[in-house]
């Protein structure tokens, strides 16, 4: 599998130039791998490992924390219905299987055709709109299994555009040009703002 390709390696160079300190840059780091690939490769952890002088458990360890970071392949869509208490109490169970009955596969399977995994996950933050669930953390909510049909559909018909492949971030990447850029900073280095010196910092 796949270090970073030579463009992404120049971005990651432009993402660490941003920190002061190489290390602080290891998740945007990661999201660019996973972007690259749709999944976080050994390789791509062993360069990341590389590039922010640390080592390569170092970045396993933070990737393996947070789930929104795949170290399998997955589908170019994943879909996490959430089954928290307030999706479960509202029909999360049936949109969780009427999903796997629709896409031949049982939770945390990929379909054939790699385009659609599908798993239930804990609470996603919109209790107030269950049953939902995200597609590539794009939220969908009060979902009826009517909804998720029609989803699915859209999808595969290519009228989601709003929906990214995954490990997209976001459509549109952060950049700052050279000249407005303030520079990465050491907190030890930084002064004492002016209007606290004003206020009296020791009251």
């Amino acid at each position: 599998m796949a270090r970073l390709n030579a463009d992404n390696e120049r971005i990651a160079h432009e993402i660490i130039g941003r920190y002061p300190r190489k290390k602080s840059a290891l998740i945007p780091l990661l999201h660019l791998a996973q972007e690259q690939d749709g999944w976080v490769t050994d390789e791509a952890m062993s360069h990341i490992a590389d590039l922010v002088e640390v080592t390569p458990a170092e970045v396993l360890g933070t990737c393996s924390f947070y789930e929104m970071f795949k170290r399998h392949p997955v589908g170019d869509y994943h879909v996490n219905i959430c089954h928290g208490i307030a999706c479960h109490l509202l029909g999360a169970d049936e949109l969780i299987h009427h999903a796997e009955e629709t896409l031949g596969v049982k939770g945390g399977g990929t379909t054939d055709d790699g385009r659609f995994t599908v798993e239930g996950v804990e609470c996603i933050a919109a209790c107030t709109e269950a049953p939902c669930l995200q597609v590539n953390y794009r939220f969908a909510n009060k979902v009826t299994t009517q909804d998720f049909d029609a989803l699915i559909a859209d999808i595969r018909s290519g009228a989601r555009s709003d929906i990214p492949p995954h490990g997209t971030l976001a459509k549109t990447r952060q950049s700052i040009p050279e000249e407005r850029a303030a520079g990465p900073a050491l907190v030890e280095d930084a002064q004492e703002p002016a209007w606290l010196s004003r206020n009296g910092s020791d009251q």
